[in-house]
């Protein structure tokens, strides 16, 4: 079993969805990179929506480069497991050593798209992210740091909280309230 049929066996949550997932399996079909910077039109991406255990509460990072608090995550520079890509973006931006995922399935996925910016002083052009969310818990008493070149601080919010403290405003009303939509 590989990505293609994790997206395959998905459910989409809503029609966001659901015209994502047929885009990203469209673009599998082809002959292009999709799993590395390489292709600078689209790449795969893994991110975290990270609650504790009981789900009353949203580990969320303040993102330098988006200037917002927001999900945890990262590219997937090469590897396929994405499921694993998130888990280690989370320890990776978080200190968070003894987060788990809440199951390997894909908890949300999204096409999003990426303004051009500079990153490690060089021009990134205007990109899309081929997401994949992944639902995971962790105890919110562990030690946590952040990681300065990405991150300037992370913070526990209610879910409706971490709605609020995004200052993105598709994400703010588009992708965190379905995140916690699909919680309950």
């Amino acid at each position: 079993m590989g990505i293609v049929d994790d997206i395959r066996r998905y459910i989409p949550f809503n029609e966001q969805e659901e015209r994502d997932k047929c885009l990203m399996l469209s673009l599998l079909q082809g002959d292009q990179d999709l799993f590395t910077r390489d292709n600078e039109w689209a790449h795969f991406t893994a991110s975290a929506w990270i609650t504790s255990p009981n789900r009353q509460l949203v580990r969320m990072c303040y993102h330098n480069l988006y200037d917002s608090w927001s999900w945890l995550g990262g590219h997937a520079d090469g590897e396929h497991d994405l499921a694993a890509v998130a888990l280690r973006e989370v320890r990776e931006e978080s200190g968070l050593a003894h987060a788990r995922l809440v199951s390997p399935d894909i908890y949300s996925l999204e096409v999003l798209t990426v303004d051009g910016h500079i990153k490690a002083g060089r021009y990134v052009s205007s990109h899309l992210h081929l997401n994949l969310t992944y639902l995971i818990e962790a105890d919110p008493e562990e030690t946590l740091f952040t990681k300065p070149d990405e991150n300037s601080g992370l913070r526990w919010f209610t879910p409706e909280g971490a709605v609020a403290a995004s200052s993105e405003p598709w994400f703010r009303e588009r992708i965190y309230p379905k995140l916690n939509a699909k919680l309950k």
